[in-house]
């Protein structure tokens, strides 16, 4: 797998945002050095050249992985292309991140289990990038629930109220066929959350949703852009417990803009993601007894776009690498938020309670 495993060197496939939001993370952590990157477009490699001085850049990935020697590859590109650029990375046997969603279908994310499985080499890991669960607030919650705080978990509502969609390279978020819709691009990260918490496999998805605000009127290459803007989705575990997410990206004013309450039958707890408050209630103390408590990342954790969940995740996928650990966030895991997310989109277009065993084949 290229060089020791006492410094891990990276190459990264995109630097748009994402990927550039990866580069400065990983050149805040030690023992680890990005020696390549990739991009068809030039201004995002000029941009990512600013804080690689020192690395190889590339037009085609494929060159990249054949001239360089590397150990881990991130993949950050426009989520319609992760299911080509992965069978290619995976042949090669190195370690890798690839951003969120996995793919667009949960159908392409199988295709990537199996060639995965087909390509597994000793001590591979092959992580996925749902950090969200890496947030501070977000963590403590999961931690506690895992402990037993609130008892046997019931209920799971997730709220995210935030902007729009940034505008990407080409505008390629502004379409379903691309993104794979806004139930699998953005929520997905929330669908992970959800199942983690629960931990049991979604049964049915029912979900409706609409594009009612933005971007209405914008047009490219004579096609108006179709990503829906809010939704609401329930989600059925087979063990009982019952999830929902309420999506609105026309909520600019709202202080947290993510919130997540979990409801057992002993307790309840929230976590607030802005504002990194976790407040946990029992029954027992009722609402003078509730106790909020203000979380923290550790120290040195670069905060960067998710405060400091994806420094964390590399961290943590790091971890796993140099002492022989599988995947904190495995494919399996990517295929079941992509899952949910298709199965919602399903639902709203067909107006019906969709089985995830529909897509799981």
């Amino acid at each position: 797998m290229g060089s020791s495993i006492s410094t891990l060197r990276y190459g990264v496939i995109g630097v748009g945002m994402m990927g550039c939001e990866h580069i400065r993370n990983l050149l805040a952590i030690e023992d680890c050095v990005v020696v390549a990157f990739a991009d068809t477009h030039e201004p995002s490699r000029l941009n990512a050249s600013k804080l690689l001085i020192h690395a190889n850049s590339y037009v085609d990935y494929q060159e990249m992985l054949k001239n360089e020697q590397l150990d881990v590859v991130v993949i950050a590109t426009p989520n319609h292309t992760h299911r080509p650029i992965l069978e290619d990375v995976l042949k090669t046997g190195v370690h890798v991140l690839v951003e969120k969603p996995l793919c667009i279908t949960a159908s392409e994310c199988q295709q990537i289990i199996n060639i995965e499985s087909q390509t597994q080499k000793p001590g591979r890991v092959v992580w996925v990038g749902l950090e969200y669960r890496y947030m501070a607030a977000t963590s403590r919650l999961i931690s506690e629930v895992k402990s037993g705080t609130c008892g046997s978990l019931k209920m799971i509502a997730i709220r995210e109220h935030r902007f729009p969609f940034l505008q990407k390279v080409d505008n390629w978020n502004r379409f379903s066929k691309n993104t794979g819709g806004t139930l699998v691009e953005k929520c997905c990260h929330f669908f992970d959350v959800m199942t983690l918490l629960a931990d049991a496999m979604p049964v049915s998805v029912y979900a409706s949703g609409g594009h009612d605000v933005n971007h209405l009127d914008e047009v490219y290459d004579g096609h108006n852009s179709d990503i829906l803007d809010n939704a609401f989705v329930i989600v059925d575990f087979g063990n009982g417990a019952r999830g929902m997410l309420d999506l609105s990206m026309f909520a600019e004013g709202s202080r947290n803009e993510q919130e997540i309450c979990v409801v057992g039958d002993k307790a309840k707890i929230e976590a607030l993601i802005t504002d990194s408050v976790v407040r946990i209630g029992n029954r027992a103390g009722g609402r003078d007894g509730v106790l909020e408590i203000s979380v923290t990342q550790a120290e040195g954790v670069v905060h960067g776009f998710h405060a400091g969940a994806s420094f964390v995740e590399h961290l943590s996928m790091q971890h796993s690498i140099r002492n022989g650990r599988t995947s904190e966030v495995s494919l399996r895991d990517g295929l079941i938020s992509v899952a949910i997310g298709q199965a919602a989109h399903m639902s709203i277009a067909q107006n019906r309670s969709v089985p995830i065993a529909e897509l799981l084949t």
